[in-house]
């Protein structure tokens, strides 16, 4: 794959919902690396809390091109501002950069990831102390200080490593009794097929669990691939038709399976059952809510984001819980978890935070969780859904892409969505509209609508759930079609 950089121009340097990302060579490059990594790493020291002694800040990094140096390069920007950094030793999920922060208060954490976007791109995420992502105050004031200026100059000595990889399993080992959940996997006979996509979180499940399994755990895609076998390391079904495969030929094979998959630096899961149905955390976040308030019996509410299916409401409404809603961004579910006590927080496109453990995003121990709550029911990760939806009815989802000509168009449609939005929806009344974060647009229980712009990409974003697969794919056309007649 080769990128022509004379068919791009640098875009300015703006953060998005989860840190500023750009293509390699073009909108990132080292210079402005060195420069927002040296605004990034005073605004962390000069926000330390009173009395906060540390003076060093984690530097991590993911397997894309390049991000290994630019690890370096970014380290060599906190040493220039006369701060301490920790660079770890290996590529890693960017959680287990979060639970370094923690464990070593450290003052936060810079990390050269872009996550679940296209191989060519790049990216810094920030975490303050709290082990989360910072708010966008914080990132408008990195902002302010680039447009400032002032120069600091990159030190390349004394710059200290750490295995953050191995810390942070072993943080997960503490939390997890992993013997009883491969003892009851073994009895079983559940096949678990992990697919990191080429990403971070490669041999981590395998690390925790491979031993005790006895060849149960089987991994693919686990190999370093800058260019993430040419599409996004992102988890969705398009991209995971090997997994997919995998586990059905498996179960075919009188072998149930459960495939769980990770985005490119491990802060995202998806899943597929027995059966090959793919299960985004719009139906793991069910089960997992259901699993921590009946079995593990753990307090908190639960939040979610407006793309959140309905079915997380309805199933920690049933349990007694509070549900709190919010805009799309892990941001705001760190925020709420930073503020009062939270069982568990995620969002549609992967992210699960956990209130026993961080306020952040963590694959991996989504991962365990969602294996422990198969283990506790004794079934497949399929009929442990399909139990859910017939106590609460079917929940159907799906969310497409589309790719704007222009911001001419952009500015267009969002104005006629704020101002005349459709009063009826391929021929649904339009029940309520909520505009948290995009535009929603109700259509009953259990079915809505929702138009969003990406904060990283030249993308609408258009998610719709309903009670059948038929509901969500009609909806979903006539929305391309209403956003393309604009």
């Amino acid at each position: 794959m080769v990128f022509n950089s004379l068919r791009f121009k640098a875009s300015p340097i703006q953060f998005g919902t989860d840190g500023w990302r750009g293509v390699l060579g073009v909108d990132i490059t080292i210079e402005r690396l060195l420069r927002v990594a040296a605004a990034a790493s005073q605004e962390l020291a000069y926000r330390a809390p009173l009395n906060f002694q540390s003076r060093q800040i984690v530097i991590g990094y993911d397997r894309r091109f390049l991000a290994p140096e630019l690890a370096e390069a970014t380290a060599a920007a906190v040493r220039g501002c006369e701060l301490e950094p920790l660079l770890t030793e290996t590529s890693l999920p960017t959680p287990a950069c979060s639970w370094a922060v923690v464990e070593r208060r450290a003052l936060g954490a810079l990390v050269i990831t872009a996550s679940h976007n296209p191989p060519e791109w790049i990216g810094l995420k920030i975490k303050g102390p709290f082990g989360g992502s910072v708010e966008e105050d914080f990132t408008e004031a990195v902002e302010k200080r680039l447009s400032v200026g002032g120069i600091t100059l990159p030190q390349t000595t004394s710059i200290e490593r750490f295995d953050g990889r191995r810390e942070h399993l072993d943080g997960l080992r503490k939390k997890i009794d992993l013997p009883s959940l491969i003892y009851g996997l073994k009895k079983m006979r559940l096949k678990v097929i992990v697919d990191s996509m080429h990403g971070s979180a490669a041999g981590c499940i395998a690390e925790l669990l491979g031993e005790g399994l006895n060849g149960l755990v089987q991994e693919i895609r686990s190999n370093r691939d800058p260019l993430f076998g040419g599409n996004p390391p992102e988890p969705l079904p398009r991209y995971l038709s090997e997994l997919i495969s995998a586990v059905k030929a498996s179960t075919q094979a009188g072998e149930p399976a459960v495939g769980l998959v990770f985005d490119g630096d491990g802060d995202r899961i998806a899943a597929i059952d027995e059966r090959g149905r793919f299960c985004s955390t719009q139906l793991l976040m069910p089960l997992l809510i259901d699993h921590l308030i009946r079995v593990r019996k753990l307090p908190g509410d639960v939040v979610k984001t407006v793309s959140g299916s309905d079915l997380m409401r309805l199933v920690a409404e049933d349990l007694g819980r509070e549900v709190h809603e919010l805009p799309v961004g892990f941001k705001y579910i760190a925020s709420k978890m930073l503020s009062g006590q939270v069982l568990v927080g995620g969002e549609e496109s992967g992210g699960i935070g956990f209130g026993m453990h961080l306020p952040e995003r963590d694959a991996i121990f989504a991962a365990l969780l969602v294996l422990e709550a198969i283990n506790d029911s004794c079934k497949p990760l399929g009929i442990c859904i399909e139990d859910l939806e017939n106590r609460f009815g079917p929940s159907h989802y799906d969310r497409v892409d589309m790719r704007l000509p222009n911001s001419k168009s952009r500015m267009k449609l969002e104005a006629l969505l704020k101002e005349s939005p459709p009063l009826v929806v391929a021929g649904k009344k339009v029940q309520e509209i909520i505009s948290i974060d995009g535009f929603k647009l109700r259509l009953g229980k259990s079915h809505w609508l929702m138009f969003r712009f990406s904060g990283t990409e030249p993308l609408l974003r258009i998610y719709c759930e309903g009670p059948t697969l038929k509901d969500v794919q009609l909806v979903l056309n006539w929305a391309k079609e209403f956003a393309e007649d604009q």
